[in-house]
Parts: structure tokens; C-alpha cells; sequence
């Protein structure tokens, strides 16, 4: 069993919670996502590339470029949803030094109903009522935890293995659905 210092509950799915890091800041509310160690799942493989282009800011904080990869919200009565998106030209650039099946993997991913430049690499989904909050007019970013635990692992392990140096955070700029084109 993981214990979680939060004294709040941390609401969560599979790989979705809302909760804190407490080295980062214990009183807040993020939205977590974990990025677990599904080497076959192509949008995983694409995540953990873009990753590597990540700029360290606080220890073992790493941000990215907008541009590289980024989330979306949706939101709809008692659920969120978190997209990661990246676009297909920065794809591209970060594929030719991998192996020839991982250059095809964008292909194999859904377009972006919302920009055909862009690819859907991975979707989580938890029923809960949270909205994320704003922040100078923009919505609050998603933590992408990366991590090699299990698939049962919680915020709180997760959390743990960042704060002991076995598992990144990248945070990454995320826009709100709002349901228009």
C-alpha cells in the first residue's frame, strides 16, 4: 500500500490523479499524469523521444517547448480528459536517429481533429469534477510524471520516486477545449 501526504485525497484513474507534489508544492492541486513503462504503445515511444528534448529547470524539472509536446483539456459534466499532442514536423526531426519502426510510428496515431499537423499520442480520462485552474489567463500546466513502476503505481509512489530521483517530471503548457473549431 502507497501512503500520500496529501491530506486530501488524490482523486485518480490508471494513470491520471489530481493531487500534490509535495516537493514542488504541497498545498497545490495538480493534474498528474503518469508516464509508464508500455515500451510497445507508439505514443508512449514518441512521448519518451520528445522528452529528450526537454530543458531542466528546477532539479529534475524538465520543460518543453510548447511546440514539442503539449496537453488539452476537456472537460464535460463529472469528467476531465487529457490529450498529449505533439505536431508532426517536430516528429520528424527528433526521428531520424531513431530505429526504422520507431520513424513509422507517427503514422500509426490518430490526426488531431483540431490540427491535422498534429498527432494524438496519448488520452486519459478521469471522472471527477475538478477543473484545472488558470494561471495569467492560461490553463493550469499537466505534470508528466515518467517513471519505470508498475502499472499499479499511485501519486504517491510516483511522487516518492521523483522526490528520490527515479522519476522525471516534464511540465508541459496545456489549452482548454472549449468545443469550438
Amino acid at each position: 500500500m502507497t501512503t500520500y501526504d496529501d491530506p486530501r485525497p488524490a482523486e485518480g484513474s490508471a494513470a491520471l490523479w489530481i493531487g500534490a507534489v509535495p516537493s514542488l508544492d504541497p498545498a497545490g492541486r495538480e493534474v498528474l499524469l503518469g508516464l509508464g513503462p508500455d515500451a510497445a504503445d507508439p505514443g508512449t515511444r514518441l512521448v519518451r523521444r520528445l522528452l529528450d528534448r526537454g530543458h531542466e529547470g528546477e532539479e529534475g524539472v524538465f520543460y518543453l517547448l510548447p511546440e514539442d509536446l503539449c496537453a488539452r483539456y476537456e472537460r464535460t459534466p463529472g469528467l476531465l480528459a487529457v490529450t498529449l499532442l505533439a505536431r508532426r514536423d517536430d516528429l520528424a526531426h527528433v526521428l531520424p536517429a531513431a530505429p526504422e519502426e520507431e520513424r513509422a510510428l507517427p503514422d500509426a496515431l490518430p490526426a488531431d481533429p483540431r490540427d491535422d499537423n498534429r498527432v494524438i499520442l496519448l488520452r486519459r480520462e478521469l471522472a471527477t469534477s475538478f477543473a484545472p485552474a488558470e494561471r495569467d489567463g492560461e490553463p493550469q500546466p499537466v505534470l508528466l510524471i515518467d517513471h519505470t513502476a508498475g502499472p499499479d503505481a499511485g501519486p504517491g509512489e510516483l511522487t516518492a520516486l521523483f522526490e528520490e530521483g527515479e522519476a522525471g517530471i516534464a511540465v508541459l503548457n496545456a489549452e482548454l477545449d472549449t468545443g469550438t473549431s
